[in-house]
């Protein structure tokens, strides 16, 4: 998927189909490839699939936050020319799209989230990130997900160099904080865009009871869930999440 990135002004993405456009958000330690089930499903069925390369580690301090990256968003539907569109965030590119869709609603016309931040996270479990601890970091990395073994080495090495980095990890540090400041409990009860929430029911990050407070909160949402899966359902049981989104989109009717 890294081939296939277009860059134009500020934006790198990957494009993929034709049709309405679902823009995807991935998670502070996940990238673009995260979400290859739903870049292989969606546009052969009337989708055009956008993953914009999220800003995460080039802005300055002071404008590493949630708001921040909710704007940039903002900013590449406009660039693409889209007047609605349909986005999916996973973790904590779940929590940008759901404050995007607060501060945008006339841009959103439908919204995915799946184990999103927003409401309550178990970001590194009880302690920060060790760097240079690898065993550490392999074990935060398996306990994302219901079977350890999709934590591949690649995926490991990646969270590792990333931890490594001073640089990306007060990064991390401030993405993090700035996600427990942007707490939505008391927005999501005014939000009326159509929400689908797929979960997995064995969620360590993030908890089943998230999901549950997201359905309870928000005015017109479907919940559903995946079971023996954890916080990224999209890599774990991709063809149940394509056929759950899928599903949730015809009834929709977008």
């Amino acid at each position: 998927m890294e081939h296939d990135l277009q860059q134009e002004g500020k934006f790198t993405y990957l494009e993929k189909g034709e049709g309405t456009p679902i823009v995807i958000l991935h998670g502070l330690m996940g990238g673009l490839s995260n979400f290859g089930g739903v870049v292989n499903y969606f546009p052969e069925r009337g989708y055009k699939i956008l993953i914009p390369e999220l800003p995460l580690y080039n802005m300055s301090l002071l404008k590493t936050s949630v708001g921040t990256f909710a704007k940039y968003l903002k900013d590449f539907i406009e660039f693409k020319g889209y007047s609605e569109v349909i986005l999916l965030g996973n973790s904590l590119g779940g929590h940008i799209a759901l404050l995007c869709t607060k501060m945008y609603p006339e841009l959103v016309k439908g919204l995915v989230i799946t184990g999103s931040s927003g409401l309550y996270e178990n970001a590194m479990g009880e302690s920060y990130p060790r760097r240079g601890d690898y065993e550490f970091i392999k074990k935060k990395a398996q306990n994302v997900f219901y079977d350890p073994e999709v934590a591949t080495k690649e995926i490991v090495d990646e969270v590792y160099y990333t931890v490594g980095d001073r640089n990306k990890l007060v990064k991390t540090l401030a993405i993090a904080k700035s996600a427990i400041r942007h707490n939505m409990a008391k927005d999501l009860p005014k939000m009326q865009t159509p929400t689908c929430i797929i979960w997995g029911r064995n969620d360590n990050v993030t908890p089943p009871d998230v999901a549950i407070d997201f359905n309870k909160l928000l005015p017109d949402s479907d919940l559903y869930w995946i079971d023996e899966c954890g916080h990224a359902a999209m890599m774990e049981h991709p063809d149940t999440f394509n056929e759950l989104l899928f599903e949730w989109l015809q009834k929709r009717s977008f």
